[in-house]
């Protein structure tokens, strides 16, 4: 089955399903007020990624300052994981990025998620640190993730 997406920069009416699949996806979700706040920042790439029968699916947000870029957050809604949406996304995170003049992205994984790793490493994005006891619910490690785009 072909899968129609589209990646486009996030909007206001965007929020709630965002703040819908952040809710699943992470233990300390972030708010519809932060998601807000943040729309329009000069230094936030903020993107949706939607499919026609589902409408929002996805969604994620990288810094970028200066060469310099951080992913601080990328989601698949869980009924469409599997389908390289999260790689697509990826792809149109690094090329947004890419388009602000940023050569490095960094970001944070948990040690235990092996999709989200394996698809990282599959961008060239290599683990260059370790921060102990990052993440709560469950305390785990993060891995430190480094890629030139």
């Amino acid at each position: 089955m072909t899968l129609t997406a589209t990646v486009r920069t996030m909007r206001a009416a965007d929020v709630q399903s965002v703040v819908a699949i952040e809710r699943a996806a992470f233990t300390t979700p972030w708010s519809a007020q932060t998601f807000g706040a943040l729309l329009g920042r000069p230094r936030a790439e903020m993107l949706v990624l939607e499919v026609p029968e589902a409408g929002v699916v996805g969604y994620a947000i990288v810094w970028c300052v200066l060469d310099e870029g951080e992913l601080a957050n990328i989601a698949i809604r869980e009924d469409h994981r599997g389908r390289g949406l999260g790689a697509l996304l990826l792809d149109q995170v690094i090329a947004a990025a890419r388009a602000r003049g940023v050569r490095t992205i960094v970001l944070e994984v948990r040690q235990s998620n092996l999709r989200a790793r394996s698809m990282y490493a599959s961008r060239g994005f290599g683990e260059v640190g370790r921060r102990r006891d990052y993440y709560d619910d469950p305390r785990e490690d993060a891995l430190v993730l480094r890629s030139e785009i």
